[in-house]
């Protein structure tokens, strides 16, 4: 008897979250077979995880255990504040989000959006920071539990699980809407300019933050924290305090705050989830740009690049300034060393002077500022700008095998990877010199910090040209710019972890310089900067690059992703 075609033989199971969560475990678990080093790596985060757990554990459970309720509000509101706003900006500026299920992999299942939220929701609370947080989170518990009984322990645990949540699904996304805006680049100023208040919104509360501790007002705290716990920020952990001081009232409301906010962020998950899947932002039609003249070798090379010569160097220049500027990761890396790397220093040199708060004349600068403190500020701003290299092959991929098959010599390709990134690189270097100058009020001091910028910027090149040789690692095919594999998160924070310290070390000198120098370093700062920086540069392209030539095949198959 003869079976219609479209009459399934068995009923066909629906797609739930668990199906997610095993068919993550289950990748892990094959990205992990035969791979020794990545096993050992997954321990040593797990454990530093576990570490950082039990800190924050007994930090937020510290006024339980004190006896002391007059802090618990403050350690609540303030402790969860700082975990979702981590959750918020780490992923987009150091550590990335994990992307072991990535959502292009979905693109042609007959999955519903909401299936497909919800399971990748639930695959990504299985991960160790997840679990670290909950760890770290729980001592909120003890502390509601201390003071209010077991009903407020309970109001606490809830709590702690919805903003675990929100953490969560705020990282997710914002990476994922920051995805789809990279892609896109008509929107790429937008993203700027979004990284941009995130990362300036941490200079004015450290501003405020310094001078509330030096004059101690406690209440004036309380009413910080008060203001923050009805806030998506702090409504879910502070439930449980109101619980124990006797606010039943403000329970309910806060805990529908959070809810409502993680209902908030998966729809806005969402609605970026779909081109995340198909891979591409819409931009409208494609229009040819006007003033295109030459062939298709001089149309290859960008304006900034127009002074090459027309040989290997140049066009090995030439690719890779189009790369940096048009692919996506690459683009978030430029974006997040044009941000902190601004906003640091100026912070740095405004916390070296000092501020009080004056209630008639407001903020008020103390102390000055010397140049060997700008010289300590301009060499983390160096050291960061370079270490964005430290895995340039991981960026090429599978692709690098072009590169092997002509035989494109170590140190040619060094330098050309170099001179392409410093066409970007250098003139952020300068607004940052100018603009920290008139910031602090010293303009004669560019020239100086200029100098240490561009000295340390050379060294890190000249680190990082090694540290992308030895150490490389494969990143995800994936649209997601800030999309990690399982584990590359550990190699990531252990190779920029190493990368400044070892350019920290050989920058050094130029401190040294400009603590015996004295004010003749303001004159001599540009010069012997520009010197040491280039120097350093050329000596590591040179010395790296004879170990990439016996390391090419190596080193493909080490940027090559598992599938």
């Amino acid at each position: 008897m003869a079976v219609p075609v479209n009459v399934p033989a068995s009923p066909v199971r629906p797609v739930s979250a668990r199906h997610f969560v095993r068919l993550k475990l289950r990748v892990m678990g094959n990205n992990f077979r035969g791979q020794g080093w990545r096993v050992a790596l997954f321990l040593v985060g797990s454990l530093v995880g576990l570490w950082f757990a039990v800190g924050g554990f007994f930090g937020l459970a510290a006024p339980g255990l004190a006896g002391d309720d007059r802090y618990a509000l403050l350690v609540a509101a303030f402790g969860g504040g700082l975990a979702v706003l981590g959750w918020l900006l780490l992923p987009l500026v150091f550590f990335g989000v994990d992307e072991t299920l990535d959502p292009a992999r979905f693109a042609l299942l007959p999955l519903p959006r909401r299936t497909l939220v919800k399971g990748l929701f639930a695959a990504a609370l299985v991960s160790v920071p997840t679990l670290a947080m909950l760890v770290a989170l729980s001592g909120l518990v003890v502390t509601a539990g201390m003071f209010g009984g077991w009903s407020a322990a309970l109001v606490a645990a809830v709590g702690v699980i919805l903003g675990l949540l929100v953490c969560v699904a705020s990282a997710r996304a914002v990476t994922s809407a920051f995805a789809t805006m990279l892609r896109s680049r008509r929107v790429r100023d937008l993203a700027a300019v979004l990284l941009a208040v995130l990362a300036a919104l941490l200079g004015p509360l450290q501003i405020v933050g310094l001078a509330a501790l030096q004059d101690a007002d406690w209440d004036a705290f309380t009413r910080v924290a008060t203001v923050v716990g009805w806030t998506p920020f702090g409504a879910p952990w502070t439930a449980g305090i109101d619980m124990a001081q006797g606010r039943v009232w403000a329970v309910p409301l806060k805990l529908l705050i959070a809810v409502v906010t993680i209902a908030a962020l998966l729809a806005w998950w969402s609605r970026s989830l779909e081109s995340a899947m198909v891979g591409a932002a819409s931009a409208g039609p494609a229009r040819a740009k006007p003033g295109l003249t030459g062939g298709v070798v001089a149309q290859l090379f960008p304006r900034a690049a127009g002074w090459l010569q027309r040989d290997r160097f140049g066009a090995m220049v030439a690719r890779e300034a189009r790369y940096w500027w048009r692919d996506a990761r690459r683009r978030a890396n430029l974006i997040t060393i044009a941000v902190v790397g601004l906003f640091v220093p100026v912070m740095v040199n405004l916390g070296g002077q000092g501020f009080t708060i004056d209630s008639e004349q407001g903020f008020n600068p103390v102390g000055e500022t010397s140049p060997v403190l700008v010289s300590l500020s301009m060499l983390f701003v160096g050291l960061l700008a370079a270490v964005t290299l430290a895995n340039q092959f991981g960026f090429d991929g599978s692709a690098y095998a072009a590169n092997v098959v002509a035989g494109v010599p170590g140190r040619l390709e060094l330098r050309a990877r170099m001179t392409a990134f410093s066409l970007y690189v250098l003139p952020m270097l300068a607004v940052v010199a100018v603009v920290v100058a008139l910031v602090i009020g010293e303009p004669t001091w560019i020239g100086f910090m200029a100098g240490a910028l561009v000295a340390t910027y050379g060294a890190g090149l000249a680190v990082n040209s090694f540290i992308s040789v030895l150490g490389a690692y494969s990143l995800p095919e994936t649209s997601n710019p800030f999309a990690m594999n399982s584990g590359a998160g550990v190699v990531k924070g252990l190779l920029t972890l190493l990368a400044m310290v070892a350019t920290g070390a050989i920058g050094v000198p130029m401190v040294i310089a400009a603590a015996l120098l004295g004010d003749a370093w303001l004159w001599l700062g540009l010069p012997l900067g520009v010197a040491y920086g280039v120097g350093a540069a050329l000596l590591g392209a040179y010395l790296a690059g004879d170990v990439l030539d016996r390391r090419q095949p190596e080193l493909l198959a080490m940027v090559t992703p598992r599938r």
